[in-house]
């Protein structure tokens, strides 16, 4: 790979914490410009993977590569990053505007206040620049952190975790705020979050984490529509676990006929498998005499979960809130799925 087209190159990490892996040979690039955002769950090593880029962590082994030059043994303070952390990390008795100069007063920049205001511009906090961190809000206050983060023009963008500390709609708001503003300013960012509806609405691209590893690095949609993995089509959204039997390069599942995201290859020795199939794939049908049977509704505003049971196998499908009158508790149903690729588990 041309190292000098990328960003950020982070080439077989290693980092092990007593006898954990956190870090098992994790190799990311990201593109100039680009957000991607790292998923996992906890102790997958999204963390690790930015701190080792910030120079908060030194990798066991492996090489840290910024605009092409390698920045491996460089300490934090050089590696011109900006970083907004869970916690704001603002200080108390600087303003806003104070808060947002700090770092360019700590290199040295003259008329710092000018560049702050921009940046405080920027977040939409203009009109409040002379307020204290008590002052303002949760959101207000990572704003500002961001602000703080972009106000020294940065090489690379940091965000670890910043908005879980925020209640939902807040969190709705600011994380359509970051893309905004990362799109505008062009900053190459680097998104670690355990959320993967932030982490789908946000990235160009999306990064599965496992065990130290990358599952799958692609666009939100092909994480999502052909995940190259059992573990993320289970850790990304919800599947169904149904027995199917694999037929040439497709799957039978219910009396339908399912494509497979990647060909089965060698595969199974025997044709029964265990196939995961989204909710929005599975439709159900009011039907006097269907074999189905609605257990539970969850009403979750424009859509439903509707749980059927089906002999011995629970299906979840998910309906239109317009469609819940037709589908009571109790109601018989029929049960039949989109041919849409899935995944063998």
């Amino acid at each position: 790979m041309n190292e000098s087209g990328v960003a950020v190159r982070l080439k077989e990490l290693h980092k092990t914490f007593g006898g954990l892996h956190a870090l098992d040979g994790l190799d990311l690039a990201i593109e100039p410009g680009e957000l991607v955002a790292l998923l996992g769950p906890s102790g997958c090593g999204k963390t690790t993977a930015l701190r080792v880029l910030a120079g908060l962590e030194d990798a066991d082994s492996g090489q840290v590569l910024v605009g092409g030059a390698d920045v491996t043994a460089r300490p934090a303070n050089q590696r011109d990053m900006g970083m907004v952390f869970q916690a704001y990390s603002l200080f108390p008795h600087l303003t806003a505007l104070a808060n947002v100069e700090f770092g360019l007063k700590l290199r040295g920049r003259r008329r710092t206040a000018g560049r702050a205001a921009e940046m405080l511009d920027l977040v939409g906090l203009g009109t409040l620049a002379d307020r204290l961190p008590h002052q303002l809000s949760g959101g207000q206050q990572q704003r500002v952190a961001l602000a703080r983060a972009l106000a020294i023009r940065p090489q690379v963008l940091l965000l670890d975790e910043p908005l879980s500390a925020l209640d939902a709609k807040v969190r709705v708001q600011l994380r359509d705020e970051i893309k905004r503003i990362q799109t505008e300013v062009g900053t190459t960012t680097l998104f670690v979050t355990h959320d993967q509806e932030e982490a789908l609405s946000v990235a160009d691209r999306v990064g599965v984490m496992r065990a130290g590893k990358l599952e799958q690095l692609g666009t939100p949609a092909d994480v999502y529509q052909k995940p190259a993995t059992a573990f993320v089509a289970d850790f990304v959204g919800l599947s169904n676990r149904l027995p199917g039997r694999l037929d040439g390069d497709g799957v039978i599942v219910l009396g339908t006929r399912l494509p497979l995201v990647s060909p089965p290859g060698a595969g199974p020795s025997e044709p029964s498998v265990t196939a995961l199939v989204r909710p929005e794939a599975v439709e159900v049908t009011p039907e006097a005499e269907g074999p189905g049977r609605v257990l539970s509704v969850s009403f979750l505003g424009p859509t439903s979960r509707v749980t059927v049971g089906l002999g011995d196998q629970l299906v979840v499908a998910q309906v239109t809130g317009g469609r819940l009158a037709e589908l009571p508790v109790g109601a018989p149903v029929r049960v039949e799925l989109r041919p849409v690729p899935v995944v063998l588990s």
